[in-house]
Formats: structure tokens, sequence, C-alpha cells
């Protein structure tokens, strides 16, 4: 939630805000998720989230503005309780270029034995406690930003520490190898409310190039390149 304290204060001028940590990252609640019988952290979760807060808290419809992983979430949740979404506005939305339909047939096998390996050995917890660091956030935060300024040490805290909390591992170890669960060209054909789509030009994770292909869909308004940022535009 603190990836959007520069948009607030101005998107509140005309407008009640709400920035939202879904379940299992940031400041919420990170439960383990093999407690569960069934996978816990999916789109389906976090959109029944998404509902149940505008439900309980906003009490009112209300605009989704999504980044990345985010924007699956927006979608997920619109295409669920369609009359909870006024609208949608997409941030470089994930690709999900990891997706098990978007491998070739031969290296999935391999890809679930990987996934397997991270989760169900100490390589899982070696992998996170080294990308769990001051130098290693800021590297990926420099690699996403096309403005490394904006990687200040706050920046990098902020990113940082929800991800020590405890379960903060299971839930980061269960998320990569969430290879499954719907495309953005699976739900955007769903989707009852106008969608405003919006790409960083410079996003080294999520090409611009493939981000296009979005502004194609009957849902999607408008497709707008946004120049000199990278995969957080906000």
């Amino acid at each position: 939630s603190d990836h959007w304290r520069k948009n607030i204060p101005a998107l509140a001028m005309a407008n009640r805000v709400y920035a939202i940590d879904l379940i299992g990252y940031g400041y919420s609640d990170k439960p383990n998720p093999r407690e569960f019988e069934e996978s816990f952290y999916t789109f389906e979760t976090w959109g029944e989230q998404l509902n149940t807060f505008c439900a309980e808290v906003v009490k009112s419809d209300a605009f989704f503005i999504c980044n990345s992983i985010g924007g699956l979430v927006g979608l997920q949740a619109a295409v669920m309780k369609p009359q909870t979404c006024k609208g949608i506005v997409l941030l470089d939305i994930s690709l999900r270029m990891l997706h098990i339909n978007k491998q070739p047939w031969f290296g999935r096998p391999f890809i679930r034995s990987f996934q397997n390996l991270l989760r169900n050995t100490v390589i899982g917890k070696l992998f996170f406690n080294a990308v769990a660091t001051p130098e290693s956030v800021k590297n990926i935060l420099c690699q996403c930003y096309h403005d490394t300024s904006a990687v200040t040490d706050e920046l990098v805290q902020m990113i940082l520490q929800p991800g020590l909390d405890p379960g903060a591992v299971d839930v980061f170890l269960e998320f990569i190898c969430y290879s499954g669960g719907p495309l953005p060209e699976d739900l955007l054909p769903l989707v009852k409310c106008p969608v405003l789509v919006a790409w960083g030009e410079k996003d080294p994770w999520e090409p611009v190039e493939l981000g296009r292909a979005y502004g194609s869909f009957d849902a999607v308004e408008d497709f707008v390149v946004l120049p000199n940022v990278g995969h957080c535009p906000q």
C-alpha cells in the first residue's frame, strides 16, 4: 500500500481513496498456505478480498486502480462481482509469462519440479533470504524503476519491512510457485465495466510492445503509453 503514497493525496482531492494490501502481502496478515487443504493464495482469494473490502469498508461501488499482479486481482474481482466495480485502470498489468500455459509442453515437468524444490526444501528459504536484504531490494527496484532517483532508502525499507514479517517467506514461495490461474486475456473478455490500460514506456519486465495487444479488447477504452517510467508508474 505504501507504493501508492504519492498518488493518494492527489486522488483524494476529489475522491475517497483506499490503498489496501492483499492478504499475504504488505501489512496484511500472512496465513501459512500449508494450513489450507486447497490453494489459498490465488486471484480468486484476492478478488473476493477486494469485493468484500468494498462491501464492508467502502460501502459502495468503486474504481479499481491496479499495478502489475494487482491488475489480475482487479479484473478477477470485477468478473466475480460486476456491480462492485465502476471501472478499472490497469498499470503495467502482469503478463504472467511464467504461467504454465505459456511454457512449452516439454518444459512443464521441469517447472513443476523446480517449484517443488523451492517450496519443499531449504533451497527456497535460502533464496528468500538472499532476496530479502536492503541491497537486493534496491537492485530489483532499480531494474523496474526507469528513474532510479526514486529508489530512496525510504522506499527500500517500505518494500522490505513487510517481507520480514513472520510467515512472509512461505507466502513468497507459494506465490512464485503459482503458475496456474487466469491470464489477463482470459479475464478481459468477461469484464463488464470500462477499462483503461496504461503502460510505462521503459518497463523492462513487461515490455510495452507486448502490452499493446490488450488495447484491442472490447472493454478497453484506451491504451496510454506513459513516457520515461518503468514497471511501477505510480
